[in-house]
This record gives structure tokens, sequence and C-alpha cells, in this order.
């Protein structure tokens, strides 16, 4: 998991827990959703093509699929 972390720039310090963690890549991931729906309003994402990018965002961060009791782990 912490591999999975570091991938998308989140290192886990002392301290930090499994909720927080979790959070913060959720504050990550909506931040390249609210990303993506900008470059479909500025056009340079065809609307035909959004929901594919959107799908893909979203199966990088599978993480934040996963229940918050198995981050304990």
């Amino acid at each position: 998991m912490a591999a999975q972390l570091r991938a998308h720039g989140i290192e886990a310090a002392p301290g930090d827990t499994p909720a927080g963690l979790r959070e913060r890549l959720n504050d990550l991931y909506l931040e390249q959703v609210r990303g993506l729906k900008a470059r479909q309003a500025r056009g340079e994402i065809p609307l035909r093509e959004y929901a594919s990018h959107v799908e893909r965002l979203r199966e990088s961060y599978a993480l934040l699929g996963l229940p918050l009791h198995l981050w304990e782990g």
C-alpha cells in the first residue's frame, strides 16, 4: 500500500493515520477530477472522450475503493 501511495506522491510519516492518508489521497483524486472537468470545459478533452479519461483516473486511484479497515493492516 505504501508503494501505491508513493506513486501519487504521498509518503506516510510517523503519526499518520490510515484515515488521514486516505483523506490526502482522496483530496488528490478530487483535484485531478476537477482538472479533467476544466480541461473538458476548455475543449482540450472532447465530451465523447471525457468518460474514458475519468475511468482511467478512477482506476489509478483504486486504493480509494478499499474499506478503511484494510488500510490499517
